[in-house]
C-alpha cells in the first residue's frame, strides 16, 4: 500500500511529519514515499508539480499532502505559484468530490466563534465540487475592450455529468448520515448556478429517502452562523464551497482541526489539512498537526477501506483533547501546552 508523502512549504513539513509517525505506529505496512510540490517543487526543478512527484503519485494509492504556499513565490508567473501544484494534482487526477467535515468536539465548544450552544455536538460535512466551476472555466484573462478601459474575466461552467456525480455522491454520503442534503446555489442571479439546481432536482429523485433543500449561498453564509446544527450534509460548487468550508471552520474553534479528503471515482484521494501553509509561524513547532492526523485517518477510511485503524486515530484525538493539550491556537486557561512534535508524542502515546 503505496502512499506519496507531499509535505509543501511553510508548516507543511512540520504537521506532515507528525501524521506520518501517526501512520507508522500502526504497523500497516504502508510504504510511504516523500517527495516536493509546490514552493518546494519550483525551488528544486523549477515546477510546482516536477514530473518525478507526479510519477510517485501515480504509483500510489492515495497523497498525504501539507500545504503550499509563501511570501517568497509571490511574484513568480501565474503557472510557476505554489499553488499550481495542488491544482494540477486536482485536475491531474480528477479529484472532483472535495469532503470537509466540521465537527465540534465537546472539549473545543467554548473556542468556537459563536456561543457553545450553538456549535454544540455539530456534525457537518461540507462536499465542495473541486474540478470545475469559475476556478477552471475558459476562456479566462485579462483584456482591453474597444473603449481602450482593461477588464478581467473569468467563466463559471459546469457540466450536466459534473452535477451529476457530486450530487450522488453528497446522497449517498447522507444515507450514512443524518439522510439531509442542502444544496447551495445562487440560481437566482447566475444560470450556471440555476442548472446546477435542476440537476442536483433530477438525481433526487432516484434517492427519496433523503431530503433536500435548495439554498442561496448569501443565506447559506448567513444561516452557518445562525443555526449551524440545521445542516448534515451540504453540496456546493467549487467557488461557494471554497467560501463556506472556511467559514465552517471557524465554527469548530480553529481552522487547525479540520482535515479534508478529494476523491476521485476510483477511490484515490489527496489528503490534507484545510488551513494554509501559514508562513508566519513555520519553523517555530507550534503549528497544530491534528488536523493533518484526521486527514490521514480519512486517507485510511476511503481509499485503503481501513476503518478500524481510522477509528483509532480519530479515537486517539479525542482522548487528547480531553486529557487537555492545546497548541496555541486552541489554547485556554488550565490547559497543557504543547507543540507540534509534543501534540503528535501526545497522539501516539493515545494509540497505546
Amino acid at each position: 500500500m503505496k502512499i506519496a508523502v507531499l509535505p509543501g512549504d511553510g508548516i507543511g513539513p512540520e504537521i506532515t511529519a507528525q501524521a506520518v509517525r501517526v501512520l507508522q505506529a500502526l504497523n500497516l505496512g504502508l510504504e510511504m514515499t516523500t517527495a516536493p510540490v509546490g514552493g518546494a517543487g519550483y525551488d528544486a526543478s523549477g515546477d510546482p508539480l516536477p514530473a518525478q512527484t507526479l510519477a510517485v503519485c501515480e504509483a500510489s494509492r492515495a497523497i498525504l499532502f501539507g500545504s503550499v504556499g509563501g511570501p517568497q513565490y509571490d511574484t513568480l508567473p501565474r503557472a510557476s505559484r505554489p499553488e499550481q501544484g495542488l491544482l494540477r494534482l486536482r485536475k491531474h487526477f480528477d479529484l472532483y468530490a472535495n469532503l470537509r467535515p466540521a465537527l465540534v468536539y465537546p472539549e473545543l465548544a467554548h473556542a468556537s466563534s459563536l456561543k457553545p450552544e450553538l456549535v454544540a455536538n455539530l456534525d457537518l460535512l461540507i462536499i465542495r465540487e473541486l474540478t470545475s466551476d469559475i476556478y477552471f472555466g475558459q476562456p479566462r484573462g485579462v483584456r482591453t475592450t474597444e473603449s481602450g478601459e482593461r477588464e478581467g474575466f473569468d467563466t463559471m461552467r459546469y457540466t450536466e455529468s459534473e452535477i451529476r456525480r457530486i450530487a450522488i455522491t453528497a446522497f449517498e454520503t447522507a444515507r450514512k448520515r443524518g439522510r439531509k442534503v442542502c444544496s447551495v446555489d445562487k440560481a437566482n442571479v447566475l444560470e450556471t448556478t440555476q442548472f446546477w439546481r435542476d440537476v442536483v432536482t433530477e438525481v433526487h429523485k432516484d434517492y427519496p429517502d433523503i431530503e433536500l433543500s435548495h439554498m442561496y449561498v448569501d443565506n447559506a453564509a448567513m444561516q452557518l452562523v445562525r443555526n449551524p446544527r440545521q445542516f448534515d450534509v451540504m453540496v456546493t460548487g467549487n467557488m461557494f464551497g471554497d467560501i463556506l468550508s472556511d467559514e465552517a471552520s471557524m465554527l469548530t474553534g480553529s481552522i487547525g482541526m479540520l482535515p479534508s479528503a478529494s476523491l476521485n471515482a476510483k477511490g484515490f484521494g489527496l489528503y490534507e489539512p484545510i488551513h494554509g501553509s501559514a508562513p508566519d509561524i513555520a519553523g517555530k513547532g507550534v503549528a497544530n498537526p491534528l488536523a493533518t492526523i484526521l486527514s490521514a485517518a480519512m486517507l485510511l477510511r476511503h481509499s485503503l477501506g481501513l476503518e478500524d485503524p481510522a477509528r483509532r486515530i480519530e479515537s486517539a484525538v479525542r482522548q487528547v483533547l480531553a486529557q487537555g493539550y492545546r497548541t496555541p491556537d486552541i489554547q485556554e486557561p488550565g490547559c497543557k501546552p504543547v507543540g507540534t512534535v509534543a501534540m503528535g508524542d501526545a497522539v501516539l502515546a493515545a494509540l497505546g
